[in-house]
Parts: C-alpha cells; structure tokens; sequence
C-alpha cells in the first residue's frame, strides 16, 4: 500500500480532488482553498507524481486502490470525487469499483473511453533532457521551449523540475514509468456494474476530449451523468476559467 503525499484545508463533507498526467496537487490548490469554506478538501498526489512515492507500476486499478487505501487510512467513507484527465479517469475507476465510497462524482474533461495518444513529443522533449547538465532552471526551459513552444504548457511541465539534496535537478514525476506505462494511462476505464450516483462531466468548449457521441458510453457506465461545457475553456479547465469552474463545482456539491 502506498501512503500518497496530500494536503487539506477546510472542515465538512470530504471532497477529494485528483490531477492530471504530469500534474501535482498545487494544480488545484487555489480551488480547494475557495472550496474549503464548506468542505474538508483533500488534494492528492497520485503515485509517481508530485511528492507521493515512486512505483514501476501504474495503472487505473493501481490508482484506484491508492485512492481507496488514502481514504481509509483517513477514515473517509465516503466523499466527493473531483477528477482532471489522468484523475478523471481514477474518480471513475474508484466509482465503478466503490460506489458506496462516492457521493458525488465530479470528472472534468475525460471520458471513460481509451485515447490514440498526444503527450509523445512531451515525453520525447521530457526525456531528451539531459538534468546532469542543467545549471538553472532558465537553461532548462530554453531547452525544452525548443520542443514545447507552447508557453502554458512549458510552464506546467516546469513545475516537475526540482533539486536533490545535492543541489542536482530532477523531475518530483517519474517520467520513466509513466513513459513506460503510457499505454495503461491512455487506456479505457471500465466495470462490472454501472455507478448510478450522481455524475457530472465538465468539458471544455475548445477541447476535443469529451465528444458528444462519447455520452452514449458514458450513460452506460454512469446512469445518471449529465455534461456541462465551459465556454472560452480548453483542456485545462481549472487553469483557464476557473472562476466559471468554481461556480459549477459549488453548485453541483451543493454549498
């Protein structure tokens, strides 16, 4: 069992929040501080990201049973799941495997289905990288922004860059066994029985990450799902209109 690296704010109803591939939990610490008002939030590293530890294996099942274990060792029963891409994908595979755990189930641009890809040249560019030979973070950056021209999402990856105890760099991910697992990352999610609680899909209006005819097969799996889209928002919802974000997560865990 893996104990994950977390941090909470607030008192309540738990509501547990889960990042993306190459995400950490600070991606969502500005909502869990504005959801904390009425809630206990907990924001979470998921294994082989942030600061929670290093494993060769990862998958949803994997995922899923982290998630599990973190919500007994904190004598959670039962909570809010909040989920963005890569986390998205581990709210519904704890949902379908524990749906007695699950009160509300939040999933914010994903769907269950499997994926073709998109992060290669990030993994190429990640990997390429040679740390040892890295003085500053600035160095680091005009050699990544070479191959990720796209500011935002330079940025995002930066924020894995830290120093050992000896002063060297390191990524806090471990981009080898996500690099290895990517396939297991990309793959559908699925159970033996539907989750029939309620169920709300959050995406962006210029993301190409939840389709419209991707609701059949979420009304398979999750009966009672409706889908909201954010205007003026890509994949990273929170990051890009998080106010709008904000609004819809307080109104649908009903502050």
């Amino acid at each position: 069992m893996l104990d994950l690296n977390y941090k909470t704010f607030g008192q309540g109803f738990p509501v547990i929040i889960l990042h993306g591939l190459f995400g950490t939990l600070d991606n969502w610490q500005t909502i869990a501080r504005q959801l904390a008002d009425h809630f206990t939030v907990y924001i979470i590293d998921q294994r082989n990201h942030g600061r929670s530890p290093h494993t060769d294996d990862i998958n949803f099942a994997l995922l899923a049973e982290d998630l599990r274990h973190f919500m007994e060792s904190h004598w959670i029963y039962k909570a809010h799941l909040i989920g963005h891409s890569m986390g998205g994908k581990t709210a519904m595979q704890f949902a379908l495997e524990h749906s007695d755990m699950v009160d509300k189930l939040i999933v914010v641009d994903i769907a269950p289905k499997a994926y073709p890809g998109g992060h290669e040249e990030i993994f190429s560019a990640l990997t390429s990288l040679d740390l040892q030979a890295i003085d500053s973070r600035q160095q680091a950056e005009v050699l990544l922004k070479r191959r990720i021209p796209e500011q935002g999402t330079l940025q995002f990856l930066l924020k894995n860059l830290s120093r050992d105890t000896d002063g060297r760099f390191e990524w806090k991910m471990n981009l080898k066994a996500l690099y290895r697992h990517y396939p297991d990352i990309l793959a559908a999610v699925n159970g033996a029985h539907p989750f029939e609680g309620t169920t709300l899909f959050i995406r962006g209006e210029r993301s190409p990450y939840i389709l419209d005819e991707d609701m059949e097969e979420i009304h398979r799996l999750f009966t009672q799902a409706t889908l909201i889209t954010v205007p003026n928002a890509g994949h990273w919802v929170h990051a890009e209109q998080p106010e709008a974000l904000l609004g819809i997560l307080r109104e649908q865990l009903g502050e």
